[in-house]
């Protein structure tokens, strides 16, 4: 029960708070980089949509290895943009991509 509201809560809030409301304007800037500054915001917008999206099917615990894959498919998309465009960015590419390495080992240890 831990890990489902620990991986589904990540989701959630990286989505709504960092992304839709526009807290950490930092997510704006590097998704500006990757697509271009007229996609920033509708795009964040709808990243975080689609992450907070994942934190629900997170929740529910429906289908959880197919759930753990567009985890894993998401993040490793998602830094390895941030690390080839926005590197500048990111306040440590190493320490993002071994938080989110440890963030999968919980994420499939919960689906497996």
């Amino acid at each position: 029960m831990l890990a489902t509201i620990t991986i589904g809560s990540v989701w959630v809030f990286h989505g709504l708070y960092s992304k839709i409301l526009n807290r950490i304007p930092r997510h704006r800037l590097i998704v500006g980089r990757i697509l271009g500054e007229k996609l920033a915001k509708p795009a964040t917008f709808l990243i975080g949509s689609l992450e907070v999206l994942l934190g629900i099917w997170a929740f529910t615990g429906w289908e959880r290895p197919a759930c753990a894959a567009v985890q894993t498919l998401a993040l490793v998309a998602m830094n390895t943009l941030e690390i080839l465009r926005a590197e500048d960015l990111l306040i440590s590419a190493i320490g993002m991509v071994m938080l989110n390495l440890a963030f999968l080992a919980v994420v499939w240890w919960w689906a497996l």
